[in-house]
């Protein structure tokens, strides 16, 4: 928000949306949180990426995507112009920039990554609940390798 509008800083601009029908409730948002929806394939729309979430599967199941927003403040700074930024089978949806702050809006599968100035992140499901997951990052340091984990989100 500047002077009480909402400013966009989009670079590449893009969205998900949520199809009435899918079980999603705007008014709670955060109930959305480690559920497993049914996609359409991912498009392009108006010169934005679009992905739309068809509808809510009513049992937990392992996704084929899971839909991840990293922030500069978080994660650290992102350079989009390296070819080897974020695995070849995750998609970008959306990225925003102003001064010294990003966020990006991607589809990534297990496994996938994305890199930054702080390090390697990978999408690590969780063993019992593979419908989640959360990013781990992976440094290196001399000739060894140390794994951190980041604080799981919480609900």
């Amino acid at each position: 928000m500047v002077n009480s509008r909402l400013v966009r800083r989009r670079k590449i601009p893009g969205h998900v949306r949520l199809d009435g029908a899918s079980g999603f409730n705007p008014n709670y948002p955060t109930r959305a949180i480690g559920k497993v929806f049914e996609c359409a394939e991912p498009c392009v729309w108006n010169g934005q990426n679009k992905v739309l979430f068809r509808r809510l599967l009513r049992t937990a199941t392992k996704p084929d995507y899971f839909l991840v927003v990293t922030r500069s403040a978080e994660v650290g700074r992102l350079d989009l112009t390296a070819n080897d930024w974020k695995s070849d089978d995750s998609l970008l949806i959306s990225f925003s920039e102003f001064n010294s702050e990003q966020e990006a809006l991607l589809l990534i599968p297990d496994y996938g990554f994305v890199r930054t100035d702080l390090g390697t992140f990978f999408l690590e499901p969780f063993a019992l609940q593979p419908w989640t997951a959360r990013l781990r990052i992976e440094t290196s340091f001399g000739d060894t390798t140390r794994c951190v984990t980041q604080k799981a989100p919480s609900n």
